[in-house]
């Protein structure tokens, strides 16, 4: 069942190293649906944030220069409604949460290790752009979507 929007959902974004997919999604929760949703992301592992992620966040309008990389450690207290794993390694070792966190699966490739082969700064840069968009898409959406779980 949904709460109502004085009882915001818990959301946490999880990624392999918290660099870039789920700092991203974090930030977009926070811009775009904050007024339903209490988001926090966190990593299997901490590796800091990206600053190209950083870059293409600025670019849509959303500050990410106050966020922290963090493990799952860093939100232990917190109760989540929901854990949405944005990677396949996080998904595979996805800790174990409280029956009532339901766990979502929804991957997004890695723009650093897209980006890796990449022969120029924009090429580069595209990649982070094309799954910034694509992450921004997701979270337009996830209220609905989680609506529509909640009715099942």
């Amino acid at each position: 069942m949904m709460k109502t929007m004085q009882q915001r959902l818990n959301i946490l974004f999880l990624c392999t190293g918290h660099s870039c997919r789920s700092q991203m999604a974090e930030g977009f929760a926070r811009q775009l649906i904050g007024t339903v949703v209490n988001s926090f992301s966190a990593g299997i592992v901490a590796k800091g944030i990206d600053p190209l992620a950083i870059r293409v966040m600025k670019e849509s309008g959303v500050d990410m220069s106050g966020q922290r990389s963090k493990t799952i450690d860093d939100v232990a207290g917190v109760e989540f409604d929901y854990c949405i794993t944005l990677c396949g390694h996080a998904d595979e070792n996805c800790p174990v949460f409280p029956v009532k966190t339901k766990i979502i699966h929804h991957g997004f490739d890695d723009p650093p290790k897209l980006a890796a082969d990449a022969k120029s700064e924009e090429e580069k840069i595209c990649h982070y752009r094309r799954v910034r968009d694509e992450i921004r898409k997701y979270i337009e959406n996830l209220p609905a979507s989680l609506k529509k779980e909640s009715r099942l």
